[in-house]
């Protein structure tokens, strides 16, 4: 196969570099070409990791090389596109530049909300349905969760398949705890500048926590986040460290909101947590509950009196954040890694290209 990847980010990005960029590696070695363009480079991401919005000229630039990448005359059995060609581009100007060449699309969020529940009635009526109509002419729709898979069969997608957010195991070599009573207990998190605002609502838990006894949060692409009483580790996320930094951990957590956007997310901190060998405990929200068995892999927490009940407990019981942690690295080994859903990705991607040649 020959495939033109459309991410909509770099690596820096963990929706690109997870649902997609990963798997690159993989599908060179089983013999197929594999040409990676991202919409937006890691430039522009940290641009608005500090600003809160894009470039107009940088965006302008970057839908521009989109644009020219779509309509250059190439040999592509299939195109791989995250999400959406252009975000605010209608659905007709997409389809205009595939120029009915087959597609499969990826989703790990509900990006269709971003247009459907737009605050501004004319963007609802405009672009309501924009990611129904790329769902609905795409030859395979791949969805990180149930509640995304919904949504693209509603939308009269003609094949849809669910692909969980999985780690590359050999990344995550586990370590050896040792001499932990000397060291505070410590909550571990995960995320971008964009989604720490999940931490707020958890401030009184971990002052609670900080006062009881020696407590370290310890956060990883983070934005500022320093309240009052709460000794806090931030660290700058580094692909080549990151599993090493998260072990650092003893508790890793994933606390949501629980509107229409959280019930698309995929769970991946959990995953990586998992895949470190700590407990968890994370929000009920969409994929996290399917991701955390109560008592097994750690706890699912409605309310800040279960957060910091929960957090406690783990604080208290070395021996069950060991049993716990064992329980999650064993799912990401049967379930939620590399090795085992890229088979499963190149099945699917073979048999569209083979179906084309007939």
């Amino acid at each position: 196969m020959n495939l033109l990847a459309l991410t909509r980010y770099g690596n820096l990005a963990a929706s690109s570099r997870l649902r997609m960029a990963q798997y690159f590696p993989y599908l060179t070695a089983q013999g197929h070409t594999v040409k990676a363009s991202p919409l937006l480079e890691n430039q522009s991401l940290l641009h608005f990791y500090a600003t809160g919005h894009h470039s107009f000229a940088q965006l302008a630039t970057h839908y521009g090389k989109r644009i020219r990448e779509c309509l250059r005359s190439q040999p592509v059995d299939l195109i791989w596109v995250e999400k959406e060609l252009l975000p605010w581009v209608p659905a007709f100007a997409e389809q205009w530049l595939l120029q009915g060449r087959p597609y499969v699309v990826d989703y790990d969020d509900a990006t269709f909300h971003v247009y459907d529940q737009h605050s501004h009635p004319v963007l609802r009526r405009l672009f309501g349905r924009k990611i129904d109509t790329v769902m609905q002419h795409a030859s395979l729709v791949i969805a990180g969760n149930d509640y995304l898979a919904q949504r693209a069969r509603s939308a009269g997608a003609p094949r849809v398949e669910i692909l969980p957010t999985v780690v590359d195991l050999t990344r995550y070599p586990l370590t050896e705890k040792t001499n932990q009573a000397a060291h505070p207990f410590t909550v571990g998190w995960i995320g971008s500048p964009s989604t720490t605002r999940y931490l707020h609502a958890l401030t009184p838990a971990f002052r609670t926590l900080a006062a009881e006894s020696p407590f370290r949060l310890l956060l990883i692409g983070a934005a500022p986040f320093h309240p009052d009483g709460v000794p806090v580790t931030s660290l700058h996320w580094q692909e080549s460290s990151e599993a090493r930094d998260l072990q650092q951990a003893d508790v890793g957590i994933m606390p949501l909101n629980h509107s229409p956007w959280e019930l698309g997310k995929c769970g991946c901190k959990l995953i990586q947590y998992m895949a470190c060998g700590l407990p968890v405990i994370a929000s009920p929200v969409g994929m996290n509950a399917t991701l955390v068995q109560p008592g097994t892999h750690g706890w699912l927490a409605s309310s800040p009196g279960e957060w910091l009940a929960h957090l406690r407990l783990l604080r208290d019981s070395p021996d069950l954040r060991r049993k716990m942690g064992a329980a999650g690295r064993q799912q990401v080994e049967e379930q939620y890694q590399l090795a085992v859903t890229a088979p499963r990705l190149l099945g699917w991607m073979e048999a569209l290209c083979n179906r084309k040649k007939q």
